[in-house]
């Protein structure tokens, strides 16, 4: 079954994150969004870019603050670097933030649909039995990605999934649902939907809290 794009703009959602209507035989497990803090960290890396920044107002204000001038001339000294700083912070700070509201994963007991878009809608949807593999990368506080490795030679554009997309898996991009919460309870119900749409069983093991399946089954290795 190949991965369909629904790639037209829509203002108007007959159900909230999807294109369409759900059919009768098919329900909602999950929903959510990117947290905006997290996905400004994990994934527009606002916090090395605070460190970046940081590093060079105090390189232009060591001079000033050296010779024992006073506050007037140490603020005169960073005049420039620091407001293109707050606006260089703030911007992504905002596409983060747009970036999140826009952004909706469902996770059904057949597919998972991913909306994305700020500008320009589309939404793909990834029938759970083109999943082959499904990892999980825990962040702070709960939060986490679930990167979901795909079957066959489908494929989507590692710049329309942006940041939606596991990073530097350029050739063969694999689809991740960025920065959600309680991503440790999400990639269970995905392990559950999963087995029961393929009819195959996934099981944990004890090592690293590593959930697997036999070979071509679903796996979540949580991290």
């Amino acid at each position: 079954m190949p991965i369909e794009n629904l790639g037209h703009e829509y203002e108007l959602e007959p159900q909230f994150g999807l294109p369409e209507r759900l059919p009768l035989d098919e329900f909602i497990v999950w929903q959510g969004s990117p947290d905006v803090g997290a996905l400004a960290s994990c994934a527009f890396h606002i916090k090395k870019l605070a460190i970046y920044f940081a590093v060079l107002i105090a390189a232009c204000a060591w001079p000033a603050l050296e010779e024992g001038a006073g506050v007037m001339a140490v603020l005169m000294s960073i005049k420039w670097i620091a407001p293109l700083a707050l606006l260089g912070l703030g911007s992504v700070w905002m596409l983060a933030y747009l970036t999140s509201r826009t952004t909706v994963y469902t996770l059904t007991n057949k597919r998972i649909v991913m909306r994305l878009g700020i500008v320009f809608t589309v939404s793909f949807n990834l029938p759970l039995k083109q999943v082959a593999a499904a990892d999980v990368r825990m962040l702070n506080n709960g939060f986490g990605d679930i990167t979901l490795a795909l079957k066959g030679s489908d494929r989507i554009a590692w710049i329309h999934l942006w940041p939606s997309v596991r990073p530097w898996r350029i050739a063969k991009p694999e689809p991740t649902l960025r920065a959600i919460p309680h991503a440790h309870e999400v990639s269970l119900k995905l392990r559950d939907a999963w087995s029961q749409n393929t009819g195959q069983t996934a099981h944990a093991t004890s090592t690293a809290e590593t959930i697997k399946a036999p070979s071509n089954d679903l796996q979540v290795s949580l991290t």
